[in-house]
Parts: C-alpha cells; structure tokens; sequence
C-alpha cells in the first residue's frame, strides 16, 4: 500500500486543527509530499515554522484549490 492507498486519520476529521503537517495538507490535495514542499517553496501554497517546524493553516488546502480553479476558469 503506498501513501496514497492509506486511509484518512482521525486527525483529518479534527475540527479544532488549526495547523496542519506538511504529509497531511499533501494528502488533501492528493499529492506527493514533495510536490506539497514545491508548492510552499514557491509561495503557491501557506505554511507558517511553529518552532522549528513547517505547518500548513488547515484552510490553505481549500484556498490552493479555490485558486487553481479560477486561474484555469480565467485560461
């Protein structure tokens, strides 16, 4: 089974996350961990360092995916 066949956590499902790892904002958008790390190096995609560590705001996600769709509608 590779990542992409594993099934959501409970942790997807937690309304109180404001913050999310970069390996679960990739596995909303269905991509690769390291397509998710291109997407926050070029700006494309919201990440925060809390302490050390790269998260990604819970409604980033949705936000990437609201402007693809409308940039691809605007082609």
């Amino acid at each position: 089974m590779d990542e992409h066949d594993t099934p959501a956590t409970a942790v997807d499902d937690d309304p109180t996350l404001v913050f999310l790892k970069v390996e679960e904002a990739a596995r909303r958008l269905r991509i690769g961990r390291t397509t998710c790390f291109a997407l926050i190096r070029t700006g494309e995609l919201e990440s925060v360092l809390v302490g050390g560590l790269r998260r990604v705001p819970v409604d980033a996600p949705a936000a990437y995916a609201t402007r693809l769709r409308t940039a691809q509608r605007a082609a």
